[in-house]
């Protein structure tokens, strides 16, 4: 037992609630941040001095909770422990109060703002996101909020340095056979350094396992944020190009400063910035500007948004100088960012006489390996082998018409003809190279391009996500009769197609749910909702592929809420990606990320209950 009464005071004082105790402590400002080591240490003191000091044996122990109880040292310390001890069942809330903030918050008050907000953002909700049928019940609406709150509860402001290997080291031009192995060895040499300190505000792709900011993940983010909020989301978009350096780069995972870092693994914390990652920030861009065209500041207007509650989170919309402005500013980031993406992720065509309406418009993504394409974001996803400095990437050749096709609907938006004509010359040039370098009639399908050890043009044909892109990214035309083989491609249940959505490697390719198993069986969520948004597009169209895109675009829409549903409803989170043989979540939980973008599939037309209408109206009106 303790020998000082003191110490027994200080073990039995129990107020109303529970015993609390504050302990004080300097650190330097660097540490502050590992909150949970601090806490342990100081467990693991007051343990030692107990057992050193106040116990001749185990017998005279006290009870576990005082022995885990810390003692009472309250002062001055940039970091504050409170540690609150209950005998059975108990809740308290922490409230923060600043001095100025007038009367002291109760927990009284926190319950009453909870309910009122709870309730503001549950109506501000069905005005935004107007569900369609069959997903507007009750059910559905829960599941809305849920999924989107947690996306725009992960917004957040990080700040610190980055870990970059400027070396620009030969080896990563990777221009020779082998250059896989080359690059390895100069990243080997260790020639990173830390830049910075920069800072970011970012949504993440989720909170408890990838706390930081992801430059593919965040424009899919920002799709549904610019629904709520547009100036928000316009927010985070100028954050991200505050990022840009010189050359137009900007890294493709943001680590900032050493909490960040304690997160992910030392090989994967350093930055190239000669690699890249799909420019997904144009995607938010080129819907902005879509909707900024519309909107025409009218009084009348400005009453129809207001009744959508989107007041006081769209002055850029309202006003649209004030969105043009914005614009301006921006402008000459993109430009920079895509003439970067131009020059170093360029590709060879004329070393191997490729036959190509341009000889300039081939891409491929550096930072290739035997097993992984990291840059393409699609990871392990098969690719020609071995890999070869010939290969030509459709996916990015992809990416890079949609920054062109933004670049023109920006140009036209700022009057810059001269520019916006030398955008149409290469989106043209890309549109026509992605059928001469990647089309491959056999297949039915687009394909990556290597070289053959006869040193001549070879297609690899993995169908799967990257044999969709050039529908993905919107540069098919509706009537174009390939549309029709890829839309034969998707709906094929031996190839893509599931119950659940679309799979990320076909059935029939060699490599399914091979090896690591990432992008190679598995349901995305993002590369989903980029299909059923294309769908509705040619189903909305006049052309022969209508009404198989209207078949496919109602079930893959219906088939992608209700697996996310059936898994949220049955774990209470949403997932990284999904089985496609049971459509249960997997990977990462509580991935409130992308996987949100079930709330703008929800809000999208539902062409089947359109069609049945509209087809008992001509029977009405025979």
């Amino acid at each position: 037992m303790p020998t000082s009464t003191h110490e027994i005071s200080e073990l039995e004082q129990w107020g109303e609630g529970g015993r609390t105790t504050v302990q004080s402590l300097q650190y330097p400002d660097e540490a502050v941040w590992q909150a949970k080591p601090i806490v342990f240490r100081q467990l693991k003191e007051q343990v030692d001095w107990l057992v050193e000091n106040k116990f001749d044996n185990a017998e005279h122990a006290p009870p576990v909770w005082q022995v885990f109880t810390l003692q009472n040292k309250p002062g001055v310390g940039n970091v504050q422990i409170v540690q609150k001890v209950f005998e059975g069942d108990f809740e308290f809330d922490v409230l923060f109060s600043s001095e100025s903030a007038g009367k002291e918050t109760e927990s009284e008050d926190l319950t009453r703002e909870i309910k009122a907000a709870t309730e503001e953002f549950g109506e501000r909700f069905g005005g935004v996101f107007a569900l369609k049928a069959p997903f507007n019940t009750d059910k559905y609406k829960k599941f809305g909020r849920s999924m989107f709150s947690n996306l725009i509860g992960g917004i957040g402001y990080f700040y610190g340095q980055s870990v970059v290997d400027r070396s620009y080291a030969p080896e990563y031009d990777e221009t020779d056979e082998g250059f896989w192995e080359e690059a390895a060895e100069a990243r080997a040499r260790h020639a990173e350094a830390l830049e910075g300190p920069y800072e970011l505000f970012t949504s993440v792709p989720s909170r408890p396992f990838f706390p930081r900011g992801f430059l593919w993940d965040e424009g899919f983010h920002l799709l549904p944020i610019a629904d709520w909020d547009t100036d928000l989301a316009l927010e985070v978009i100028k954050s991200w190009f505050n990022l840009i350096d010189e050359d137009g780069w900007i890294g493709r995972e943001q680590i900032l400063g050493a909490e960040a870092r304690s997160k992910v693994p030392q090989e994967f914390q350093t930055q190239y910035p000669h690699y890249a990652n799909p420019p997904t920030l144009f995607l938010v861009v080129e819907q902005f500007v879509e909707r900024l065209l519309n909107t025409n500041g009218t009084a009348a207007v400005h009453k129809e948004r207001l009744s959508q509650g989107e007041s006081l989170a769209s002055a850029s919309l309202e006003n649209p100088e004030v969105g043009l402005e914005y614009l301006r500013k921006l402008y000459p980031l993109l430009r920079r960012q895509f003439e970067w993406f131009r020059k170093t992720q360029k590709g060879d065509i004329k070393s191997y006489e490729r036959e190509a309406y341009s000889p300039k418009e081939g891409y491929r993504w550096r930072g290739r390996t035997v097993t992984h394409c990291l840059t393409s974001g699609l990871d392990d996803y098969p690719r020609p082998q071995p890999p070869h400095p010939g290969e030509l990437h459709v996916d990015l050749m992809s990416w890079v018409g949609l920054m062109a096709r933004s670049l023109i609907n920006i140009g036209d938006a700022l009057g810059f003809a001269e520019d916006v004509v030398e955008y149409r010359t290469i989106l043209d040039a890309i549109e026509h190279n992605l059928v001469d370098l990647h089309w491959s009639e056999k297949d039915g399908c687009f394909c990556d391009a290597t070289i053959d050890d006869f040193e001549e043009n070879k297609l690899v044909c993995h169908k799967g996500y990257v044999s969709l892109f050039p529908f993905l990214t919107g540069l098919m035309k509706p009537d174009d009769p390939k549309v029709g083989k890829i839309l034969a491609l998707i709906g094929d249940e031996e190839e893509l197609w599931t119950p659940y959505g679309l799979r990320s490697l076909s059935k029939k390719d060699a490599f399914y749910e091979t090896a690591e198993n990432y992008w190679r069986s598995p349901i995305w969520i993002n590369i989903n909702y980029m299909a059923v948004k294309q769908l509705h597009y040619v189903a909305t169209q006049d052309g022969p592929h209508k009404e198989v895109a209207r078949d496919l675009y109602s079930r893959l829409r219906k088939n992608l809420v209700e697996t996310i549903y059936k898994a949220w409803e049955e774990t209470g989170f949403a997932w990284e990606q999904y089985n496609p043989d049971t459509g249960k979540g997997q990977r990462t939980q509580h991935f409130t990320g992308w996987t949100s973008l079930v709330v703008k599939i929800m809000t999208m037309e539902d062409l089947e209950r359109a069609k049945t209408t509209g087809s008992e109206h001509v029977r009405d009106e025979l």
